[in-house]
């Protein structure tokens, strides 16, 4: 009896992870039918040139540079803004309240744009951010209308919602949390990084070695070759082999919490709670914090 009513749970659970994971994700076509909606709006992450060359019709394009804290010589390569800098940035893209926001990738840049809906689930705006199934290609590749023209500048928006810091983490918090029976950290970097030799890029270095107790969960394998992500089974399936299990909180880490993002989608897919180390490897290695399989 106790094991039937265990698998019902179980199951309870993953069919409500399946139904609440479609609310994360916009098909194509489904976008095409809401374009008219007043209080819809589309942020593009992608290369300017593709943009330029083709859009969704009123879609915005950004960087992250407008979603994070301006950059100092002292600071980390990639911050979350501060609550108020958070606020304006995204009133000035037009989002409100009642918005409700379609994040578009562009390209293959698939870490930047989870990373904008992180920022977006942070602002409290979570249960309003989808993102467009397959990005700009599957746009394209449906034959829908695109656009060259940028839409006209946004009215500002109004945001009163109370921001879910809760879901950002410090070195500290992972030092002392990372054994927890239910939170499980994830290394979302490439394996040559995870457990192989590191090297430059940019104005960082990406090292090579991992927190201990991480697993590895690469952030180029939560999608398909046309960047739809897996679906809700198959990443549950890929999260079980890492230890992660239902209830569970999925708290991940990258270089300098971009490409983590994307695992923490697929871990909202699959059904988990999710947080994300913000400071990641830079911000670990700039404290000289120890490593499992560091270089030499």
């Amino acid at each position: 009896m106790i094991s039937r009513v265990f698998h019902a749970v179980v199951l309870s659970a993953a069919v409500s992870a399946t139904s609440g994971a479609q609310d994360l994700l916009v098909s194509a076509p489904q976008l095409a039918r809401e374009l008219r909606d007043p209080k819809l709006v589309l942020l593009q992450v992608g290369p300017l040139e593709e943009y330029n060359a083709g859009h969704v019709p009123g879609a915005r394009l950004v960087t992250l540079a407008d979603l994070s804290a301006p950059r100092r010589p002292d600071a980390l390569p990639l911050e979350l803004p501060d609550e108020q800098d958070l606020r304006t940035r995204l009133e000035k893209l037009g989002i409100s309240d009642d918005s409700r926001v379609v994040v578009i990738v562009g390209a293959d840049w698939v870490s930047p744009a989870t990373r904008a809906v992180w920022t977006l689930q942070v602002a409290g705006l979570g249960g309003r951010t989808r993102m467009l199934s397959g990005g700009s290609g599957a746009w394209k590749r449906a034959g829908l209308e695109v656009t060259r023209d940028a839409p006209p500048a946004a009215k500002p928006g109004r945001l009163t919602l109370k921001q879910d810091r809760s879901i950002v983490v410090d070195n500290a918090w992972v030092t002392s949390q990372k054994q927890g029976p239910s939170f499980r950290l994830i290394d979302a970097r490439e394996p040559v990084f995870f457990e192989g030799p590191g090297m430059k890029e940019r104005d960082h270095v990406m090292t090579a070695g991992h927190i201990a107790g991480a697993r590895n969960f690469p952030f180029n394998t939560v999608t398909d070759d046309s960047l739809h992500f897996l679906s809700p089974a198959e990443l549950r399936a890929r999260f079980a082999t890492l230890g992660v299990q239902p209830g569970d909180t999925v708290v991940a880490y990258c270089h300098i919490g971009q490409q983590a993002t994307a695992v923490l989608l697929a871990a909202r897919l699959a059904g988990f709670a999710i947080r994300l180390y913000d400071g990641s490897m830079a911000d670990w290695e700039a404290r000289k914090l120890p490593l499992e399989n560091a270089r030499p």
